[in-house]
């Protein structure tokens, strides 16, 4: 049985933008109501930008807390923010990917399937445990189904 779930690093580090974000917009706001130091322009610039990037960061947050399950030619997908489970069979799988992108001088890599009913799923061994486990079971099971890129 394999299975893939978040990292918990990353959505610790990712938390911890939040906070310092969420931080420097209540300190904005807060010396706009007590002491206005600096011009409205500036409160009003800068508690927008910061809440774009909130937001912005918040949204990947919730888009990649997503898990995987593959074992016994079956592949179950849980959403828990969309409230979703999907089951398929591996057989349901009509297509999959590896991608490769170099950043930084390192390699990231994401898996994409996409299944029967024409739902695509990916998964990246940057911000998933079992991407490797993952890996190996598709090409165990579906190696004919791989799509080269």
């Amino acid at each position: 049985m394999v299975s893939c779930k978040p990292k918990k690093s990353t959505y610790l580090s990712l938390g911890l933008v939040v906070v310092i974000l969420f931080s420097g917009l209540s300190f904005l706001l807060y010396d706009f109501y007590a002491n206005r130091d600096f011009p409205f322009w500036f409160y009003l610039l800068g508690s927008s930008i910061v809440t774009v990037v909130l937001l912005l960061v918040l949204v990947k947050m919730m888009a990649g807390f997503k898990f995987l399950a593959a074992g016994k030619d079956k592949i179950e997908i849980w959403l828990p923010l969309k409230g979703q489970r999907r089951k398929y069979a591996v057989m349901d799988i009509l297509a999959w990917q590896e991608e490769e992108v170099k950043a930084n001088q390192r390699v990231f890599k994401q898996l994409i399937l996409v299944f029967s009913d024409k739902y695509s799923f990916s998964i990246s061994n940057h911000e998933h445990l079992g991407y490797d486990g993952l890996k190996k079971y598709l090409v165990k099971k579906v190696s004919k189904k791989r799509v080269k890129g």
